[in-house]
């Protein structure tokens, strides 16, 4: 989940805040829990002329500006990203201003969209003293329904062998994570896509995640790799990226103890990524994973 804040006095300055995804607590292995915001500089809001923003960076999340009209604000989100991302607005303060539609309120950015999602309008002669707007945003459609797909192994080159599988105690306690699992792998192993999909989001260098993978798929849910190999990514956002294809490799970056991979399924489930259970095929048939782990354990292939 990301947030993106305003603080606005008259024409004033743009103020971005960046909440951070849901990880472990810091003592824990791999993704805190803790939910924090990173302030960034302040910058001045950039001008805009009438026929839009200028244009995001590839990888940049939803940005929210605000265009001082006069007579009230226009508040407008523009979604860069390859896929639909949710979001939630918020008001605080705003003496002297009148809100339309009241805040806050939440909409489905399309792809590459950008909306006025509210506009600002100054209540009579009363001065606006200051207001500060909260843009909250969540990767993917709430109102997708997985399919019961079958997912390939998502690296080749390594034994099958997992660190943590469903439910486990360490860091896939929570929602998005819960159905997650770590495959132990050395440094370096190819990570393939385990199902076809659009390349959503590359993240470089997080501290919680390292580097990783988002990819959508066709129905609307999201496979995650995460802590792989610095600069190991193979893929582009916004490619598709096939079954099988090679799209990084393995790593031990971010909130990590071991070499491994990090993989997930998510949905967006209104406001919050959960983690969806899923079935994945090695050549020897499907993988069991254990739930409700108390140590680490492995995966249990069937023999043939």
């Amino acid at each position: 989940m990301n947030r993106r804040r305003a603080l606005t006095t008259g024409a004033a300055l743009l103020l971005l805040q960046l909440a951070l995804l849901p990880v472990a607590p810091a003592a824990a292995r791999f993704w805190p829990l803790k939910r924090e915001s990173v302030p960034a500089a302040p910058a001045p809001l950039p001008a805009h002329a009438a026929a839009g923003l200028a244009p995001a960076p590839p990888a940049a999340p939803v940005r929210l500006q605000v265009h001082d009209r006069g007579s009230h604000y226009d508040v407008e989100v523009s979604n860069p990203l390859p896929g639909p991302v949710q979001v939630r607005l918020a008001l605080t303060g705003g003496e002297g201003l009148r809100p339309a539609p009241g805040l806050p309120t939440e909409a489905v950015l399309p792809a590459h969209a950008a909306r006025i999602l509210a506009r600002l309008y100054r209540d009579g002669a009363q001065a606006v003293d200051g207001f500060t707007l909260d843009l909250v945003q969540v990767p993917g459609d709430p109102r997708a329904r997985a399919l019961d797909t079958p997912y390939r192994l998502p690296f080749e080159g390594a034994p099958v062998r997992l660190d943590q599988g469903f439910g486990g105690h360490y860091s896939h306690a929570d929602p998005a994570n819960y159905y997650a699992v770590d495959f132990a792998l050395p440094e370096g192993t190819p990570v393939l896509a385990a199902r076809d999909g659009v390349v959503l989001e590359i993240v470089a260098g997080d501290p919680r995640t390292g580097h990783a993978v988002r990819i959508l798929h066709d129905d609307g849910s999201m496979a995650v790799y995460a802590h792989l190999q610095a600069g190991s990514a193979a893929v582009r956002i916004g490619e598709r990226a096939r079954q099988g294809q090679r799209i990084a490799r393995s790593g031990n970056t971010g909130f990590s103890t071991a070499p491994h991979l990090h993989f997930a399924v998510q949905a967006n489930a209104g406001m919050q990524l959960r983690s969806i259970p899923f079935r994945m095929f090695a050549d020897a048939g499907e993988l069991k994973f254990a739930r409700d782990e108390t140590t680490a354990q492995g995966a249990s292939v069937p023999s043939r």
